[in-house]
């Protein structure tokens, strides 16, 4: 008899490869992971955990004898419900894009039945591509966080906060007033977290922007937020505030280390030691910006600077996809080229953009967005076996370069399956494509009137 009792965990995975991301660069060849209760309890070499496991166990036990198993990745910045809107405004600048087509098709159709639909598909596309948390910027917020429940994923909602009226609230006060009411509601959940999300500096003004500073340290809150997201929105704002936006923000009070810039795409080196200075956080969407020609963020300079840089599709109306492979990709390519430094955002880099660093970002680093032992089960398994994935000299670079979301065979959020051989097990994907279908066609007919 044995000193000690075979375990039988609620999960345990048999991999090829574990990249668990911290330590970096680090690579695991034949691994096993165990989960209980949600969380990551063993992760050891295979050989090890057969000898601990019941006979029930093992015979359970998923094995994946050719992929990679790694964090499930974290989607730092997005507008999950605008998948509804995938491809309605393409090549168009930022301000034409946003005031000729997008906001006015969001004004006809932007309600919660719309917001439902939208994140149900863009929760299906992120399971089938990897991705197990996500940021999310829009409207009715609480019907995001209801789809985000019924999927078993995560979220940070970064609840809108506007001058002007749209469907959700009627001004800044109203807001503010909702947000801080649905993390009351969430306060305690695992998988709803909740965090104020002004729009950017043009789009709300001074008064909302102190209240929101005061409330997010009283509450212990993140600020996420579109930050120099073009240098005309910054020439803008000199020319009507006397400052650019980041000198306002800093002397709101609003750059701590809860606030969270998305794009960030005109810099100063004064304003980036003023970000590093002050331990704010970065949300860098490469694909979005190229498509919206709305400059480049100079990642390697961030990084250098020791700011966190994290990694964000932005909405499918701007990219048009939520595929996280693709943007690791574009991130690690971008930056080389706007550093002149084939060096500058290595691979395991943009892996860490993509897991860890918007975890860290988001103020739930201690519980996802690496493989380490107390930490929630959310897990990627990616098959290498692919011939795109062959001949294969470096697992990291691979899942980096040349991996594409199709390859992703396997997800678990919480040690519970959102993806199983590439069949989703939290969404009826039948049912969901014909939603889809019915607001194509509601779409449609508003595009053709506007």
């Amino acid at each position: 008899m044995t000193d000690n009792p075979l375990l039988t965990p609620d999960l345990v995975v048999f991999a090829r490869w574990v990249v668990p991301v911290v330590p970096t660069q680090t690579v695991l060849e034949n691994y096993a992971l165990f989960v209980t209760d949600g969380r990551i309890t063993h992760l050891l070499p295979a050989n090890d955990a057969k000898t601990m496991l019941s006979e029930a166990a093992l015979a359970g036990a998923t094995q994946l004898y050719n992929h990679a198993l790694l964090p499930g990745l974290v989607n730092a910045h997005g507008h999950a419900a605008m998948t509804l809107l995938r491809g309605v405004g393409d090549d168009m600048p930022l301000q034409a894009w946003l005031e000729e087509r997008i906001w006015p098709l969001e004004g006809e159709l932007a309600d919660g039945s719309f917001v439902n639909a939208g994140v149900r598909l863009a929760a299906a596309e992120m399971i089938l591509s990897g991705t197990t948390c996500f940021a999310d910027n829009y409207f009715f917020p609480e019907e995001t966080a209801k789809v985000t429940l019924e999927t078993k994923l995560r979220v940070q909602l970064a609840c809108p906060v506007l001058d002007f009226p749209t469907r959700w609230a009627s001004h800044a006060d109203e807001y503010i007033k909702k947000t801080t009411a649905l993390h009351d509601q969430y306060r305690h959940d695992d998988r709803v977290h909740v965090a104020f999300g002004p729009h950017s500096p043009y789009s709300v003004s001074d008064a909302p922007l102190r209240k929101i500073a005061t409330l997010a340290a009283e509450l212990d809150l993140p600020v996420h937020m579109h930050v120099h997201e073009t240098q005309t929105e910054v020439d803008d704002a000199e020319v009507k505030d006397g400052v650019r936006p980041l000198a306002r923000l800093h002397a709101l009070g609003l750059l701590t280390p809860r606030l969270f810039c998305t794009h960030m795409t005109a810099l100063t080196q004064e304003e980036i030691e003023l970000v590093a200075s002050s331990g704010s956080h970065v949300a860098h969407c490469p694909e979005s910006n190229l498509k919206l020609a709305s400059g480049f963020c100079e990642v390697q300079k961030l990084a250098r600077h020791g700011i966190n840089v994290a990694l964000g599709t932005d909405g499918c109306a701007s990219n048009n996809d939520l595929d996280m492979f693709s943007e690791m990709r574009t991130a690690a390519q971008l930056g080389k080229a706007v550093a002149q430094d084939a060096t500058a955002v290595p691979a395991n880099a943009a892996l860490a953009m993509a897991t860890i660093n918007g975890a860290k970002a988001m103020g739930l680093d201690a519980d996802i967005g690496s493989l380490e032992v107390g930490k929630f089960a959310d897990l990627c398994a990616v098959d290498l076996g692919s011939i795109n994935s062959i001949p294969l000299y470096d697992v990291i670079s691979q899942l980096v370069y040349s991996t594409q979301a199709s390859q992703v065979s396997h997800v678990w959020s919480g040690g519970e399956a959102l993806l199983c051989d590439r069949k989703l097990q939290t969404i009826d994907e039948q049912q969901l494509k014909r939603t889809t279908q019915e607001w194509q066609k509601r779409v449609k007919h508003v595009a053709e009137k506007a």
